[in-house]
C-alpha cells in the first residue's frame, strides 16, 4: 500500500503559512491601539504598511536561489524561527521609527517562504497534485489566516493588548520550528516515513531536473528571459496591489468610512477573507482539472487573467455606490476571484524553471512584495490628502485590467525538456 505522508507535509506547510500570514497581519488590526499608543497619523501608518514588505522584496528574490542552494528545510526553519522571535519584539516597538524597523527586518526574514513552498511542493508532490496541495497552502494560509484573523486577533488584543497579542503570535510559530525539524526532509527519499511505492507516485510525476535536491548555481539568464515569468510577475504586482491594500487597510477602511467599533470591524472583515479561501482552494482545483483535460501550461494563465479582470471589475460599485453592504460585498468578490490566482502564481512558476523553482517564484514574489510597498503608502496618502479612499480603488481596476489581459493575450506556451505523466498514466503503470 502507497503512504501518503507527503499530505502531512503539506498540513504543516499550511500550518506555517497560516502563522505568517497572521504574524504579518496582525499588525493591521491593532491599528488602533497601536496608532493611539504611538502617535502615528494615516500617512505615516501607510509608510509603516510599506516596511515589511521593503525587507520581504529583498529577500523574496535572493532568497530563492538560497533556497535552491542550500534546501527547503535548512533555510526556512532558520527563517521561522527568526520572523517568529522579531514578532515577539514587535510588543517592544515604542516610537513609529522603532515600528518601521521591525517590520523591515519581518519582512526579511519572511521573504523565503514562499519560494521555500514552490521549491517544496515541486519536490515532494507529482505535477497533477501540486495545484489542489497548493490550493489548500494558499487558501489555509492566506485569506483563511486573515478570515480567522479579524476575530481572532481583534479578541486577544481586547482581552491582553496589543503587545501580548504580538508575544503570543511569535511563540505559536517558535512551537512549528521545533515540530518542523523532526516532520521534514528536503526530498521523499530522505525520509524513512515514506514507502517506496509513494516515492515512486512521486518521480513518476516529475521531470529530471525536479529530482535534484540542490542546485549548484542559479542560471538566472532562464529566469530574465522567460515572458511568461515577467507576465506573471505584473500579474501579481497588480493583484498583490490589492490584496495588500486590502489586508493592511481594510480594518482602517471599515472603522473610519463607516465608524464601526473593534468588534464590528473584526466582524466584518471576515466575509471577505472567507470568499478569498473560497477562490483559493477553488483556483488550485480548477488547475489541476485543466491540466489533467490539457496538458498545457497555458490553462493556468487564462485562469488567471480570467479571475483578475473578474476582480477588478468587481471593485466598480464601491466607487460607484459606496454604502457599507455594497462594499463588503463586492470587496468580497473582489478578493474571492482574485485569491483563485493564489497558488497558480507557484504552480507557473515551477513550469518556468523546475530545476530552480525557488528563484522563479523568488523573481514572481519580488513584484508581490513591491507591490506591498506601494499599496498601503499609496491607500494613506490618498485617504489622508483627500478623505477618500476611491482613487486608490481606480488603481487596483486599472493595474487589474492591464494584468488580466495581458495574461490572456500574451503569455505562450513552452516546450519542456520532458513530460511529466499525467494521472491516466501514472494509474495505468500501476504506481
Amino acid at each position: 500500500m502507497r503512504s501518503k505522508y507527503r499530505w502531512v507535509i503539506v498540513v504543516f506547510v499550511a500550518f506555517i503559512t497560516l502563522i505568517n500570514y497572521l504574524d504579518r497581519s496582525a499588525v493591521s488590526y491593532a491599528t488602533a491601539p497601536i496608532t493611539s499608543a504611538l502617535h502615528i497619523n494615516n500617512f505615516w501608518w501607510g509608510i509603516i504598511g510599506s516596511a515589511f514588505s521593503i525587507g520581504y522584496l529583498v529577500l523574496a528574490f535572493v532568497g530563492g536561489p538560497i533556497v535552491d542552494r542550500f534546501g527547503v528545510k535548512r533555510v526556512w526553519t532558520s527563517a521561522a524561527a527568526v520572523w517568529s522571535i522579531v514578532t515577539i519584539l514587535t510588543a517592544g516597538a515604542a516610537s513609529a521609527v522603532g515600528l518601521f524597523i521591525i517590520r523591515v527586518l519581518l519582512g526579511v526574514s519572511e521573504g523565503p517562504a514562499f519560494p521555500a513552498v514552490t521549491r517544496a511542493m515541486s519536490r515532494w508532490l507529482p505535477n497533477q497534485e501540486r495545484g489542489k496541495a497548493l490550493g489548500l497552502i494558499v487558501g489555509a494560509g492566506v485569506p483563511f489566516s486573515l478570515m480567522i484573523g479579524g476575530p481572532v486577533v481583534t479578541a486577544l488584543l481586547g482581552g491582553i493588548g496589543w503587545k501580548g497579542t504580538f508575544v503570543i503570535l511569535g511563540l505559536l510559530g517558535l512551537l512549528w520550528v521545533v515540530l518542523w525539524l523532526g516532520v521534514f526532509r528536503d526530498t521523499p527519499s530522505q525520509h524513512k516515513r515514506v514507502n517506496a511505492a509513494e516515492r515512486e507516485y512521486i518521480e513518476a510525476g516529475q521531470i529530471a531536473e525536479e529530482k535534484e535536491t540542490h542546485l549548484q548555481r542559479t542560471q538566472w539568464g532562464k529566469i530574465f528571459k522567460n515572458g511568461n515569468l515577467w507576465w506573471s510577475a505584473f500579474g501579481y504586482f497588480a493583484w498583490g496591489f490589492m490584496f495588500w491594500a486590502f489586508m493592511y487597510w481594510l480594518p482602517g477602511y471599515l472603522g473610519q468610512v463607516y465608524k464601526l467599533n473593534l468588534a464590528a470591524v473584526g466582524a466584518f472583515s471576515v466575509l471577505p477573507w472567507a470568499a478569498g479561501t473560497v477562490g483559493a482552494v477553488l483556483g488550485g482545483y480548477l488547475v489541476d482539472v485543466f491540466y489533467k483535460r490539457r496538458a498545457s501550461i497555458r490553462t493556468r494563465f487564462i485562469t488567471m487573467g480570467v479571475a483578475i479582470l473578474l476582480a477588478g471589475a468587481s471593485l466598480i460599485p464601491i466607487i460607484a455606490s459606496p454604502s457599507l453592504g455594497v462594499s463588503i460585498t463586492f470587496i468580497s468578490l473582489g478578493i474571492g476571484f482574485g485569491m483563485v490566482t493564489g497558488p497558480l502564481w507557484w504552480v507557473v512558476s515551477i513550469d518556468a524553471a523546475p530545476e530552480q523553482p525557488a528563484a522563479a517564484a523568488g523573481f514572481v514574489d519580488a513584484a508581490f512584495a513591491l507591490s506591498g510597498i506601494v499599496a498601503p503608502a499609496l491607500m494613506g496618502f490618498v485617504s489622508q490628502a483627500t478623505g477618500s479612499f476611491s482613487s486608490g480603488f481606480m488603481v487596483m481596476i486599472i493595474l487589474a485590467l492591464l494584468s488580466g489581459l495581458g495574461l490572456l493575450l500574451f503569455t505562450r506556451e513552452r516546450g519542456r525538456q520532458a513530460s511529466a505523466l499525467t494521472v491516466e498514466e501514472v494509474n495505468e503503470s500501476g504506481a
